[in-house]
């Protein structure tokens, strides 16, 4: 029970990977406030969030449900405040909620652009924000850092762009660039802050062929179960000193990911003109393998 006293939050919890974080958090020792606002399918009656409050207390854990909408500013407050009442702490601000809309940039609209960009970052940055004031108040009050940590949900469409994914992969990408900043300003505070990038078979992935079962005896690549320990790991006390990193997680596999560095570089002792680009260009390797030149071109007379 390593996380026995701690106080979670997991928004997004109601189904596939939250439910599982949430699942797990409470089956480390942690009270759990599961947020969604979702409605179970076979059931419009029954809250997603509440189903996953009967599963915890049923194994056992301590859990209560939230239904705030926590891309709006009072939802987000609500929810925070929630976790706050039971003990005046909250240690671990797990955000997961997301959703999709696929469209290429050609036919995409306004709507569906606004809409993955709100859940996602909006869904991140009010939780974040209001956890942030609490821990702030509760480190002056102190004078002792607050141990606690915020774990963020990105996705590889964030680090390498998906085709038809133009809202969901650039609201990834600035997920992780929020998590950076989060990581250098809760220092202070004694807080940590982490992005995953999970790989899993949830509502969200249906109709992408992610739904056969593994091969007896192999660990299966896309079960949420495989990302739960890492999170765990993330929020326990083994993880104290890890903030401001990006980790891709699925299976059996956990990847660091580097940050964004420079690759080549050509310089000159005066301003660049047409004829010296021209000529030094290739030192970059722009255009190589790093573009997937080929595969672009094979999309494109695809597509003429």
């Amino acid at each position: 029970m390593t996380l026995s006293g701690k106080v979670a939050i997991v928004t997004g919890a109601g189904q596939g990977i939250g439910r599982a974080e949430a699942r797990a958090l409470a089956r480390a020792g942690a009270h759990v406030v599961v947020n969604d606002v979702g409605r179970a399918a076979d059931d419009p009656s029954v809250r997603t969030a509440d189903r996953v409050v009967a599963e915890i207390r049923a194994e056992g854990g301590s859990a209560e449900a939230n239904h705030s909408d926590i891309t709006s500013w009072d939802g987000g407050r609500e929810l925070v405040e929630q976790s706050l009442a039971r003990s005046g702490a909250l240690d671990i601000l797990v955000c997961n909620a997301g959703i999709v809309r696929d469209r290429t940039l050609s036919k995409m609209d306004l709507k569906e652009w606004d809409d993955v960009i709100r859940v996602h970052l909006h869904g991140h940055f009010v939780p974040m924000r209001f956890a942030a004031t609490h821990w702030r108040e509760r480190a002056r009050a102190t004078g002792a850092p607050v141990d606690a940590t915020v774990i963020a949900t990105s996705s590889e469409a964030g680090l390498w762009g998906t085709f038809g994914q133009a809202n969901y992969s650039a609201a990834k990408a600035g997920i992780i660039a929020l998590t950076q900043v989060a990581a250098r300003e809760f220092a202070a505070y004694g807080v940590t802050a982490n992005a995953i990038c999970p790989r899993a078979r949830t509502p969200m992935t249906e109709g992408v062929g992610l739904d056969m079962d593994a091969a007896p005896g192999e660990v299966d690549e896309w079960d949420p179960e495989g990302i739960v320990p890492w999170i765990v790991f993330l929020a326990g006390p083994g993880a104290r000193r890890i903030t401001g990193e990006v980790f891709v997680v699925h299976g059996n596999t956990v990847k660091r990911m580097e940050s964004w560095r420079p690759l080549a570089q050509i310089r000159r002792e005066v301003h660049w003109d047409q004829e010296s680009l021209g000529a030094a260009v290739a030192e970059l390797g722009a255009g190589s393998d790093t573009m997937r030149i080929g595969d672009f071109l094979e999309l494109r007379d695809r597509l003429a």
